[in-house]
């Protein structure tokens, strides 16, 4: 048996010239990861658009994401999550400097539009 742990806090940089991603776990279904933003965003005119469905929490800080085809931007804080379905084209506004924002963000491949929950 091979046990994994840490600590989602440990490790948190002060300043980073790009956002963070770390690997928390991959299986054939799904990749867990973290990610440590620091004041960034997407940049200008890009686009997020991912082939898999992604589920994302935030745990520390603050941020805003824009989806297309929606006029208003969504303010997270901690303990707000989304899930983006595949090919669902977003962006990251704003992230928080001061705390880093701290995301975790499990992907996997969808299968419909059946949701757990709400936001």
């Amino acid at each position: 048996m091979i046990l994994q742990d840490g600590n989602l806090f440990a490790g948190i940089p002060s300043a980073l010239a790009a956002e963070q991603f770390d690997e928390l776990l991959r299986t054939t279904a799904c990749r867990l990861e973290r990610i440590v933003s620091i004041g960034h965003a997407t940049p200008a005119g890009e686009w997020y658009d991912q082939a898999w469905d992604e589920w994302v929490v935030l745990l520390q800080g603050r941020a805003t994401l824009i989806f297309a085809g929606e006029e208003t931007v969504r303010r997270l804080q901690p303990g707000d999550y989304l899930r983006i379905p595949a090919h669902c084209r977003h962006r990251v506004e704003q992230t928080s400097e001061t705390p880093p924002a701290v995301w975790l963000a499990l992907h996997f491949e969808g299968g419909g539009d059946r949701a757990s929950g709400s936001a």
